[in-house]
């Protein structure tokens, strides 16, 4: 038996994409799944995976609601294929905690999903704490599973062999790929001194992927969450001697490596609020 229930009801598709960004490795400050949450909010699902063949429940306990004494109800790990239309675009988003069991039969179930949905495309979005300061636009790695699936201006690295341990996200990636759907991944490289969300390297995988895509997409309340964290990070740093130091270095070095001031930041998220004066019909924005 298949991992996944298909709902009823849902409608007709036009060459969907399917992003897919999964909680837990792979996702520092949950850039990926954020992205992956305001680009699936407003939509309707369309498919869900056995949750008790994929989970440990020791591991990713469910949250038990207790009112006044009596325990209520439980909320379990889900991983869900929820589907939005963005302006012409269909998109299918797959998003939840990354599975603990299955992995491999989980792929060959997802690539025949894929299938019945006629997903053209792939989409990976993820993050990986680096070396980099929260004072600089955030660097973001892409792969791709064939030449010229880039667009101009995202760059397809790092060059060489880089060996790290797999995520459930690359295995599901691989073998979409293997079986013929085109797929490119988007990774933010979030500084590792961060430790809660990360709002502004969201918004950087939504800028790639839409560039990607050709289209606009929505941001909703990013970009204010994105300036509230920078002010917060900033107010940290100014605290505490030790911290300023080291961020400094780290602008030294993302300085060498010719990457934008960081003026560039702040402009961009200022852009992004701006712009937000478009709003859409539920108080977001778009990235433009």
């Amino acid at each position: 038996m298949s991992l996944y229930r298909l709902e009823k009801g849902h409608r007709p598709l036009e060459v969907p994409v399917l992003v897919a960004a999964l909680e837990g490795w792979v996702d520092a400050g949950g850039a990926g799944t954020t992205a992956a949450a305001q680009l699936a909010e407003g939509g309707t699902r369309v498919a869900t995976f056995d949750p008790d063949a994929i989970y440990d429940y020791r591991a990713r306990r469910p949250i038990l609601n207790i009112i006044d004494g009596k325990p209520m109800s439980l909320a379990w790990s889900e991983l869900t294929v929820t589907a939005s239309r963005v302006g012409e675009r269909d998109l299918l988003i797959l998003t939840g905690p990354e599975p603990d069991y299955r992995w491999r039969e989980l792929s060959s179930d997802l690539v025949e999903l894929a299938k019945r949905l006629g997903v053209v495309s792939w989409a990976s979005l993820g993050a990986i704490p680096a070396a980099v300061p929260h004072t600089r636009p955030v660097p973001v790695l892409a792969t791709a599973s064939a030449p010229g699936l880039l667009p101009d201006g995202i760059r397809q690295g790092p060059d060489g062999l880089l060996r790290v341990p797999s995520a459930a996200l690359s295995v599901l990636e691989l073998a979409a790929a293997a079986a013929g759907i085109p797929a490119v991944g988007f990774f933010a490289q979030v500084p590792h001194y961060v430790n809660a969300s990360y709002p502004t390297a969201s918004l950087a995988l939504l800028t790639a992927l839409g560039h990607h895509l050709g289209i606009d997409l929505p941001v909703g309340t990013l970009a204010t969450r994105a300036l509230e964290r920078r002010n917060m990070l900033d107010a940290a740093a100014a605290s505490d001697d030790e911290t300023r130091a080291h961020v400094e270095r780290l602008e030294a070095l993302a300085d060498e490596s010719g990457q934008p001031a960081g003026d560039e930041l702040i402009a961009d998220i200022e852009r992004f609020l701006r712009e937000g004066g478009d709003e859409e019909p539920d108080g977001g924005s778009r990235l433009h």
